[in-house]
Order: C-alpha cells, then sequence, then structure tokens
C-alpha cells in the first residue's frame, strides 16, 4: 500500500519527538531547531546540486518576503513545539501541535477567503472539545505556559501551510519552499543561540542531535513518497497516527500514565483532525 509511507514517517516524526524530548534536558528549544533545521539543509541542499547540478541558481527566487513570513512561523512553531515536549507527556504535547489543520480551517475562511461546508466547522468544534478534555485533568498551574506553548505552535503551523499554500501559487516549487524554510530556521536557531548562550555538545550528545535530524530529513522524505504516490486522504488520515506513535513511546521510555479523560481528548483531537482533512483541501500535517 503506497500510502503506508505515511506510517513510516509517523513514526519517524514520532521518533524524533523522542529524541528532542531527551536532549531537552540539556539544551534549549533554540539549539534543538537549530541542531534538525542544520542537518536537512545539508540534506536539502545536496539533493539540489545532485539533481540540479547546480547549487545556487536554482534557489533564486523573486518571493523573499513570502519565504521570510513562511520561515518565521514554521521557526517560532518548532520553537514552541519543542519547548511543550520538554515540559509536557509526549503525546499530550505531539496532540496538541496536531490542531494545526483546525487552525487552518478557521485561518483559511478568514485569511484565503474560502467557504467552508457544516462538516468542517463540526470538525473544528469537536477538536476544540478535544483539547478541553485533554488538558483538563493533567494540565494545573504552571504547566499551562508548556500547554499553551503547544497550542500556539499548531496555530503557528496552520500559519506556515497558509504561506506555502500561498508560495504555490506564485509558482514556488516545494523543494525550494523547504530549502528556504530549513535555511530560516538553522540562521534563526544560530541568532538565538549567539544571543542567549548555548550548551557544546558532549561526545555523548553527538548520537542524540545527529538522531534528531536524521529521523526529521527521512521522515519528510517518506512523507513526500506518501503523498507523490498515496491517496491524498487517506495519507492525510494516517498522519494523525503520530499520535499514536508518541503515546506508545511515551509509555514505554519515559513510563507516563495519562488518565482516561486525556487518552479520551487525544482520541477525540485525531477524529477532529482526520474529519478536518476530509471536509477540506488535505493538508501536511508533518510539513514542519
Amino acid at each position: 500500500m503506497k500510502s503506508s509511507w505515511m506510517l513510516v514517517a509517523a513514526a519517524l516524526f514520532a521518533l524524533m519527538s523522542v529524541l528532542v524530548k531527551h536532549a531537552s534536558a540539556t539544551f534549549s528549544p533554540a539549539e534543538l531547531v537549530f541542531y534538525r533545521s542544520a542537518f536537512g539543509l545539508v540534506a536539502i541542499w545536496g539533493v539540489i546540486a545532485i539533481h540540479h547540478r547546480r547549487v545556487l541558481a536554482p534557489l533564486a527566487t523573486g518571493h523573499i518576503p513570502s519565504h521570510f513570513w513562511r520561515g518565521l512561523s514554521g521557526f517560532a512553531a518548532l520553537v514552541l513545539f519543542f519547548y511543550a515536549l520538554s515540559r509536557l507527556p509526549l503525546a499530550t504535547a505531539v496532540t496538541l501541535n496536531y490542531t494545526a489543520p483546525l487552525f487552518l480551517a478557521a485561518l483559511s475562511a478568514w485569511w484565503l477567503h474560502e467557504r467552508h461546508g457544516r462538516g468542517l466547522v463540526g470538525a473544528v468544534l469537536l477538536g476544540f472539545v478535544g483539547i478541553v478534555l485533554l488538558l483538563r485533568p493533567q494540565v494545573q498551574g504552571q504547566d499551562w505556559l508548556p500547554a499553551l506553548a503547544g497550542l500556539v505552535s499548531g496555530m503557528l503551523a496552520a500559519v506556515a501551510y497558509v504561506n506555502v499554500k500561498q508560495l504555490g501559487t506564485l509558482g514556488e516549487p516545494e523543494w525550494r519552499v523547504v530549502f528556504y524554510f530549513t535555511l530560516f530556521s538553522t540562521v534563526g536557531g544560530a541568532a538565538w543561540m549567539a544571543v542567549a548562550g548555548f550548551h557544546v555538545p558532549q561526545v555523548g550528545d553527538w548520537p542524540w542531535l545527529v538522531g534528531i535530524g536524521v529521523t526529521a530529513t527521512v521522515a519528510q522524505l517518506a512523507l513526500t513518497r506518501a503523498y507523490h504516490r498515496g491517496r491524498t486522504l487517506t495519507v492525510g488520515s494516517l498522519a494523525y497516527t503520530t499520535v499514536g506513535f508518541s503515546a506508545l513511546y511515551g509509555v514505554l521510555l519515559f513510563g507516563e500514565r495519562l488518565p482516561l479523560l486525556a487518552w479520551i481528548g487525544m482520541a477525540v483531537v485525531a477524529a477532529a483532525g482526520i474529519w478536518a482533512v476530509r471536509a477540506s483541501t488535505p493538508v501536511r500535517a508533518d510539513s514542519l
């Protein structure tokens, strides 16, 4: 089944989240975004050089401002998501980030003036009911800050998807959009580290940092193959298996135990996201 490449991508994106959560004990979210993006930048640049036999010419674009806003929204979403991963149970942080299709439905109606049917409105409402169920039993006191960060990361991811759609209408190829996003995130992470300080990686840190870059890059390749070869609606729905993989990893690797209401909330958010994907133009929930 060609769409099953999305299952590979989902497992790898969830594994990337595991590595980020572990490495967050030493490194800040901005540092982790830098390492995640720098590896992807080198890989993408290499692919461009091989396929186009030139490095700089294919990257020429007349839409730098649009790439800047896509890069800024995606970078901010990644930093907030990584912060949420460092402070919340793995499955909770991933589920909050996967609210992006719900925010996208609202943003596309307001920003792109797209008209949506009642089905999509129902999916959005159901999704936010799921968020309340997910957060209420387990987020208390100062834990609301990382929970809010996770939710805002989903919203900013939706903003990034709108930017990607606009770049598509301008004729920008996907690989160029991804390149400039990884470039922005690498430079943004480096600039943050220069101002706020950074930790010099020790020998034992490199497997985790390289692992973050490898899993993110290979997952992105698997996701791209899934969308190119599989059925779009099926692939968009299978993206939500990342939540399931994250829950499994959280239980097995971190010993996380979530209350029943939280599990119900996660299921509701995932169901609402799948409903939203099927009720509108499908979005790639892992485009970050």
